[in-house]
């Protein structure tokens, strides 16, 4: 990897302003990114995660705006980039990938109409070339016969070869870092196991920086080298993957992990976090969490702060556990 951060995310907040009062979806969320790292962004449902994506894309709409932090990127904070700025930095050197390919793909137009259009939108490259560089693309996302694909709309393709194409537009730019939103939720374990290996694949031949946006710590425990854990809108645990996931310190991280289902016994029920994630717009003074928290004490009444109590390992609680229990 190249010294210094790619990406560092500074105490960024993005709130929607509705008719009911403020949703805090992203409440002071802050990491940072070195060149070539795949980070896993993992949570609930409502956690926060896929507004953190599209904060980073400029892909928030009304009501919602970010209201403070920093973003930066290269060294450059896009946090207050304008629309024709940001339209600029997708695609080029941000890209995202959506859990819905049929977000990114126009039903109407056929394949290389639309990688076309998204290669010569950021480099002065003729029609020819821009077609050749698409076809390249779709061989890289593993897309048999490509020639013959790059011609078909996209009804013509399973919901798999559908996501195979959104990825191949994402990285027809070679951007420095990829933001994916749950990109193979939606697929059959097949699918998406390939899927997963291609992406991985990728970002290690092209030096390109993941976000991988996911409620499945299946998932990021082969991809990633870092993970950070959402809740209620904040980061309450990051580290690499491994002690993370093999030492949990939050409560919160430690529920995840025991939900899940290769970790259950055959035969007994399945481990579950109690009670329901709360609601950004009547969030309680204090931890989020300690509500459902069988840890919780009168010191989570306060707000916990963030503090790292094992080198390169940070969380936000008052009770930390050590090696998973207290």
């Amino acid at each position: 990897m190249k010294n210094g951060p790619l990406l560092e995310v500074e105490n960024l907040k993005t709130h929607f302003f509705t008719k009911v009062g403020v949703a805090k979806a992203v409440d002071g969320v802050s990491f940072s990114l070195a060149p070539g790292e795949v980070m896993g962004l993992v949570g609930e449902s409502g956690s926060g995660k896929s507004v953190t994506g599209f904060s980073l894309m400029g892909l928030v709409d009304p009501p919602g705006r970010i209201v403070d932090g920093r973003i930066m990127l290269q060294g450059k904070d896009i946090a207050r980039y304008t629309d024709k700025k940001f339209r600029r930095l997708r695609g080029s050197k941000v890209a995202m990938i959506f859990q819905d390919p049929l977000t990114t793909l126009n039903p109407m137009l056929r394949i290389d109409t639309q990688m076309i259009e998204a290669i010569r939108a950021h480099r002065k490259v003729n029609r020819s070339e821009a077609r050749t560089e698409a076809l390249q693309s779709l061989k890289q996302v593993g897309i048999a016969a490509a020639e013959k694909r790059l011609n078909a709309y996209p009804h013509q393709f399973s919901g798999g070869m559908r996501q195979r194409v959104a990825i191949a537009i994402a990285l027809a730019n070679r951007p420095d870092l990829i933001i994916a939103d749950e990109p193979t939720t939606a697929l059959d374990v097949t699918i998406q196991s390939q899927i997963l290996y291609e992406i991985q694949k990728l970002t290690r031949e092209k030096s390109m920086s993941l976000i991988w946006i996911t409620h499945d710590l299946t998932v990021v425990a082969g991809l990633a080298d870092k993970i950070s854990v959402m809740y209620a809108g904040r980061i309450v645990e990051q580290g690499s993957i491994n002690e993370v996931l093999d030492s949990p310190l939050h409560p919160y991280t430690k529920g995840l992990i025991d939900s899940v289902p290769s970790r259950n016994r055959r035969g007994t029920y399945l481990n579950q976090i109690p009670g329901t994630t709360p609601s950004l717009l009547n969030l309680k003074p204090g931890c989020p969490f300690r509500d459902r928290c069988s840890h919780s004490d009168q010191a989570c009444l306060v707000e916990p702060t963030v503090t790292s109590p094992i080198k390169g390992r940070f969380v936000r609680c008052f009770h930390p556990l050590s090696g998973g229990i207290l």
